[in-house]
């Protein structure tokens, strides 16, 4: 990561930044930009969503900011939550967040990230690897591996080994 610019929050939540970045109490930071493999990740997972939001009864977005607290302002690369109108800063949990690893993650940035989450009262977040070609789901501070990842209690799930499977193809091939 580069540079981290401190600011209050109220001057963050008036800009715009390209790509978007994260705040966290006082420092605008930038965020790891993905690659090809995190960017088609990110459109593959984005159609799995539209195809299925009524069947689902769930919006969703990419790179949303997402208020997880007073002071810490994330970006995660999709979010699923109910139908509703939604502010312009998402302000309640989603049911679900993605995360996307890029190149350049870490391990404890994830970590953060993922903790942000959870404390803001988020019950699952999901991980996916493109480089391992693998997920994790995260539920209280608990990482489960699956080749099926899936929100509890709902119908919402994706199968990673037909998501892998379209990396390098259409996904009507």
């Amino acid at each position: 990561m580069a540079s981290a610019i401190q600011i209050p929050v109220s001057e963050y939540l008036q800009s715009t930044y390209r790509p978007d970045r994260e705040y966290i109490d006082g420092e605008v930071l930038e965020r790891n930009v993905g690659k090809w493999l995190h960017a088609r990740i990110q459109w593959l997972l984005a159609g799995w969503f539209l195809q299925h939001e009524s069947e689902w009864n769930v919006i969703g977005s990419t790179e949303q900011r997402l208020q997880v607290s007073p002071t810490r302002i994330r970006v995660p690369d999709l979010v699923v939550l109910r139908p509703s109108p939604q502010p312009d800063v998402l302000v309640e949990p989603p049911l679900l967040i993605i995360e996307i690893l890029s190149p350049d993650d870490t391990y404890s940035s994830l970590q953060e990230r993922c903790q942000d989450y959870l404390a803001m009262g988020v019950r699952t977040v999901w991980i996916i690897d493109p480089k391992t070609r693998s997920g994790r789901t995260c539920l209280a501070n608990e990482w489960l591996s699956a080749n099926r990842l899936e929100v509890a209690g709902t119908p919402i799930h994706v199968d990673l080994t037909h998501l892998f499977s379209q990396l390098e193809t259409p996904s009507g091939s």
